[in-house]
């Protein structure tokens, strides 16, 4: 009996070793299989009312992008009009001047000189005038009387009129030198705002010299270079939103004027445009943005709802509960209204039909054929929403 019971214990483990091992390899088999059935199932995609768009035809603006800096169109430049030391500047960069306004003064002391130096001189010329015209008169009492002949009469006459021209020449050279001092005063010759003080006092200026540059903030251009292709759609009156460097609101522009010559080597055609004013708007700034030229109704999606990442361009449509993409044509590129948005946007010429769904840009790559599922609005997101349509409507106004 106990060597019976010797053999049978050990059999008695091995059999439960045995069934433990089966089923532990059973569950590790069980397992794999439902990790594998799992990743060949396809995963539903969750989409939010933010990352879908209902196509339909709407309005669609034309553009024409174009870029430049932004410059005054009236600038002023105060140069010196005398060789002379710098006495006094009173402005510097950013001081505002009015028209005919004093902004600085020249030394005056070498043209006090010169106009004490003319007035003599037309002094004595008016003294040699005036003996010059006594003798004339005495002389033509003489020729009446017979005392002289009547060539010594022309003698006076002659030394008269030059006596005279001496006397005018001196006058105009006071004239000059008075106008001269003048000249050392520094006036604003607009009303503007100082961008460049290129003197100081103490410094010695030449003629011509540049000084002072005032800059009128209160009407600004952009010019931007159009290609010649372009360029003839191109028509003065035509709106233009703008994005200039430094500001967070888009600027309104209007084509004011269209060079009618182009620019030597890049045969470019300079178009000018008055940018409505608005604080923040300084010359030299970089701006860019887009001519209105043409609007059409057509069925338009936003510019980054077209997927490019192929050898031709295509959306990604929601139908039936999944992704189908679909090669599109493209056409003519524009702004236009989404959602209260105004967006970059381009004309769908063929390849979706009105009342499709489409992905946005903003669901990032989504695979052909992928399930998707579209997730009702928060209360918070429907709260944001109804207060974002009427302002929304206004801008669109």
């Amino acid at each position: 009996m106990k060597r019976w019971m010797k053999w049978a214990i050990p059999a008695v483990v091995v059999v439960v070793l045995a069934g433990v091992i089966a089923n532990t390899v059973r569950a590790r088999k069980q397992e794999q299989a439902n990790a594998s059935a799992a990743v060949k199932a396809p995963l539903q995609l969750e989409l939010m009312p933010a990352d879908v768009l209902t196509l339909r035809a709407q309005p669609l603006t034309r553009t024409l992008t174009i870029s430049g800096g932004l410059k005054a169109v009236n600038t002023a430049i105060v140069r010196a009009k005398v060789a002379a030391e710098v006495k006094s500047l009173r402005v510097r960069e950013g001081d505002t001047v009015k028209a005919g306004e004093v902004i600085g003064q020249l030394d005056t002391t070498e043209f006090e000189y010169r106009v004490q130096q003319a007035e003599q001189t037309a002094v004595s010329a008016r003294t040699q005038l005036d003996i010059a015209k006594r003798a004339l008169d005495n002389n033509r009492a003489l020729v009446s009387q017979g005392f002289i002949s009547p060539t010594g009469l022309e003698s006076s006459v002659s030394t008269e009129a030059g006596a005279r021209a001496a006397y005018q020449a001196a006058q105009s050279a006071t004239d000059l030198a008075r106008k001269a001092r003048a000249d050392a005063v520094l006036v604003a010759p607009i009303a503007g705002v100082i961008s460049q003080r290129l003197a100081n006092p103490g410094e010695r200026v030449a003629i011509d010299a540049k000084i002072i540059e005032v800059v009128d903030l209160a009407h600004i251009e952009m010019e931007a270079a159009v290609a010649p292709d372009d360029v003839g759609d191109v028509r003065v009156g035509q709106t233009a939103r703008l994005q200039v460097d430094g500001l967070s609101q888009a600027a309104t522009a209007t084509v004011a004027r269209i060079n009618p010559s182009t620019q030597a080597g890049t045969r470019a055609v300079m178009v000018y445009l008055a940018l409505q004013d608005q604080p923040g708007l300084r010359q030299g700034l970089f701006a860019r943005g887009s001519i209105a030229l043409q609007r059409k109704d057509a069925l338009a999606v936003p510019v980054s709802a077209v997927r490019v990442d192929q050898a031709q361009p295509y959306v990604a449509l929601v139908q039936d509960g999944k992704v189908v993409q679909r090669t599109v044509a493209l056409g003519v590129r524009g702004d236009a209204m989404f959602e209260g948005r105004l967006e970059a946007a381009v004309e769908l010429v063929s390849g979706a039909a009105d009342g499709g769904m489409v992905l946005r840009g903003t669901a990032g790559a989504v695979r052909d054929g992928t399930p998707v599922k579209l997730m009702k609005p928060t209360a918070d997101a429907a709260v944001a929403a109804s207060v974002a349509k009427p302002a929304s409507g206004s801008t669109a106004q």
